[in-house]
Order: C-alpha cells, then structure tokens, then sequence
C-alpha cells in the first residue's frame, strides 16, 4: 500500500514540475517578447495558456484520487499533497498574468508603447528567477532556498513602486487620454510581474509548510 502511494506521490511530483517548465517558458517568453518588442513571441506565450490549466486540471485530478483512494495516514503526506494542490494554483495563475502581459504588450505595440524597458526589465528578471528558485525549492524540498525566494520579494515590490512613480509622473506631464491609457496598460504589467513574484513567493511558503509543518507565521 505505501509503495502504491510513494509512486503516485513521485508521479504527482512529475507533472508539478512539467507544468513549472511551461509556467517558466510562458514568463520567458513574455519578457521577451516586452524587451524586444516582439509580436510573435507574445502571440507564442499566449498560445501556451491553455496547455498550462490543462496540465493544472490533470494534476489536480491526480491529486483528488490520491486522497480518494489511499487515504494517507501520515501528517506529513496530507501536507505534501494540500501544498501541492496549492503549489498548482500559484503556478496555474503565473500563467495567467504572463499571458496577460503578453495580450497587452501587443496592444501597446499597436498603440504607443510608452513603457519604462530598464526598471519593468529588471523587475521581469527577478520575478523569473524567483520562480526558477522556487520550483528548485520545490523538487528538492529545500527550506533555505524557499527562504531566499520569500526575502527577494522585497526586491521586486521595490522597483514595482518606482516604475509606478515614474509612470504616474508621465501621465500627469502628457496630460493626453490616449498616451495615458497606454502608460496605464503599461502599469499593469508591471502590477503581473509583481504578482508573478508573489506566487513565487506563496511556492515557496508551501514549501516550507510541506516540509516542516509552519505556516508562514510561525517562521
């Protein structure tokens, strides 16, 4: 019976961490898509959507079944499995707000793109790398690097603050309606790229609770 269960967890596991690859493929493809001003590569990060909640459901199912049919025991296996189905929803809406970005960098691309590239960038790349680091928390049950995702959060809150400013600065300049539902389209991405950063950041915290039992107001 626990070697069925460890081999549904080990295969619960594996879709996780092939629906994390395409979580970070689409959040690639979106900042470049936004460095470079690219169409296409929107269009492509768009395009992988709905791969992503297929592969949420699917994992999801997998998950119900296990709780379903072995009923595990220990304290241990029911938080690996709760975190897990939580895992999926974090991932499941990084994917959301990366095609998101995408939709409206090709609506600024038709109209004026007016984005800040270096401060959105640098945010981009950060809330990236939270998520790699995350999904590496995660494959390897590591709480020290959990804890390395949730304390670069701040970081990301940081430049997000400082894009808002300067675009907020911009529109009260332009005083024009149109270049200014373009800078606000232009805050919205930003506004994603910072929740990307927060669901990396809720990973990471699931993380730390499958493994150790805290929640994330008791360390």
């Amino acid at each position: 019976m626990r070697e069925n269960f460890d081999k549904q967890i080990e295969n619960i596991n594996l879709h996780i961490m092939k629906m994390a690859a395409m979580v970070e493929e689409i959040i690639g493809l979106s900042i470049k898509s936004l460095q470079e001003k690219d169409e296409e590569l929107a269009k492509k990060a768009i395009k992988l959507d709905p791969e992503i909640n297929n592969a949420e459901r699917e994992t999801q199912r997998l998950c119900v079944n296990l709780l379903l049919m072995q009923q595990p025991v220990f304290a241990d296996d029911l938080r690996n499995v709760s975190a897990t189905l939580k895992i999926l929803t974090d991932l499941e809406r990084m994917g959301d707000q990366a095609r998101d970005i995408s939709t409206l960098n090709i609506e600024l691309l038709h109209g004026f793109g007016v984005w800040n590239i270096e401060l959105i960038s640098k945010m981009a790349e950060k809330a990236a790398a939270m998520v790699s680091l995350s999904v590496f928390s995660y494959a390897q049950k590591n709480t020290e690097q959990a804890r390395k995702v949730i304390a670069a959060d701040d970081e990301v809150d940081k430049l997000f603050y400082m894009v808002k400013e300067q675009l907020i600065d911009y529109i009260i300049s332009k005083k024009d309606k149109s270049v200014g539902i373009n800078a606000l389209d232009t805050l919205m991405i930003a506004k994603y790229f910072e929740r990307i950063a927060d669901h990396a950041q809720n990973i990471a915290e699931w993380v730390i609770y499958s493994v150790t039992g805290k929640n994330k107001y008791e360390y």
